[in-house]
């Protein structure tokens, strides 16, 4: 059996596991901790304190420092309300793409690095390779943010992280950061016909969006000189608003999710400076005139760092070696990366497939960007036992 064909099992066993972020990992790391440990590998499980779900971090080779580490996120995003042609739970192959829900995003990665563990295993490794999967990427890296802590505490830690997002196999240096948030506003409910008897939590949601609008107007202005993403400045975007229940009730609750990207860190200490002043002195004082319990709350989804080019990066020196590259580019989207970098780590994001396929139904991974991940995985075990 080649190496491909090997993939293409596991990835067909790995898009069964319908590991959506609001649901449990447990099944599809206990398969994958089970094909590990097989092969000799040294495998923990990390749970999170629901016990639903679990970080794996598994080594092959000595227990030293320096190790390489190859890291996929094990959740996927919903299909709800996507029209897929073919049970996005269960891998198709047309076209040479392979199909189903998280093949390229990122099981297509998982698998491939699976594929080739009996191959890293039959080696003399001088230099360990790591597997760190994770869950909860998709809604604020909260997996990875547990991982690094553990990481911190041990003795041999990796030295270089390869996280595999889909890049078609390109290689990424920087992105932004991703930083999400669910603000709340609780108003008083009355009838619609006195609406100033009521504390309308719509309608201050709704100036709150506003001062977001001019916050992401005022970014483009602050986009560094010779900054290389696209767009160059930071990014807010308003992902949901609800509230209310009818047409004739002053709605007492809002709720809106929005995020940001910052290129800067001090980007996003101007939007959130800015909201919090806005709160303090206009929103909350108004509402509170009319009923003294009114309030805006903003939860922290997530904050993930960004990762930040650098000019002496092991981790792109290791992958222009394996693949010839020799260029890497920064993208918009935010990934795993900033955290490993936050722990010492040289990073890079190279990974099998497109990232305009990734949430999306009909979500595919190409079998030559398959091809490509283990001609570059194969030559990493070559290296490490070199």
């Amino acid at each position: 059996m080649t190496h491909l064909d090997r993939t293409r099992d596991i990835l067909r066993d790995l898009i069964a596991f319908p590991t959506v972020s609001a649901d449990p990992n447990l099944d599809m790391m206990g398969y994958i901790a089970d094909l590990l440990d097989a092969h000799g590998a040294r495998v923990d499980l990390i749970h999170d304190a629901t016990g639903r779900k679990c970080n794996l971090f598994a080594s092959l080779g000595p227990e030293i420092d320096g190790g390489v580490m190859l890291s996929g996120h094990s959740d996927v995003v919903p299909v709800t309300d996507q029209d897929w042609s073919r049970d996005p739970w269960q891998m198709w192959e047309e076209d040479a793409r392979l199909y189903g829900r998280g093949a390229c995003d990122m099981k297509g990665f998982i698998a491939a690095t699976l594929a080739l563990a009996p191959s890293f295993a039959s080696r003399n490794l001088r230099r360990p390779i790591h597997f760190a999967f994770t869950h909860d990427e998709e809604v604020g890296c909260l997996g990875a943010q547990s991982l690094v802590d553990a990481l911190r505490d041990r003795d041999a830690r990796p030295s270089v992280a390869i996280v595999g997002e889909p890049t078609m196999m390109g290689v990424i240096e920087g992105h932004k950061g991703c930083c999400e948030y669910t603000t709340r506003f609780t108003g008083l409910e009355g009838h619609g016909s006195a609406p100033d008897l009521g504390v309308n939590a719509v309608l201050y949601a709704v100036r709150y969006v506003n001062r977001l609008m001019q916050l992401a107007e005022e970014m483009k202005s602050r986009a560094p000189a010779g900054s290389r993403f696209n767009p160059p400045w930071t990014t807010v975007n308003v992902g949901r608003l609800a509230g209310g229940v009818a047409h004739n009730v002053i709605p007492g609750k809002a709720e809106l999710d929005w995020e940001m990207r910052p290129v800067q860190d001090a980007d996003a200490r101007h939007i959130k400076g800015a909201l919090e002043d806005l709160v303090a002195t206009e929103l909350l004082p108004e509402m509170r005139r009319i009923w003294p319990e009114a309030d805006i709350t903003t939860e922290t989804i997530g904050e993930v760092v960004s990762l930040h080019p650098v000019k002496d990066n092991a981790a792109r020196h290791l992958i222009a070696e394996l693949t010839g590259a020799n260029s890497a580019d920064v993208v918009p989207f935010g990934t795993e990366a900033g955290l490993f970098q936050s722990l010492g780590m040289s990073v890079v994001v190279c990974g099998p497939g497109s990232i305009a396929q990734a949430h999306k139904p009909d979500e595919f991974v190409a079998l030559d960007q398959l091809s490509q991940c283990l001609t570059m995985l194969e030559r990493l075990g070559q290296s490490c036992a070199a």
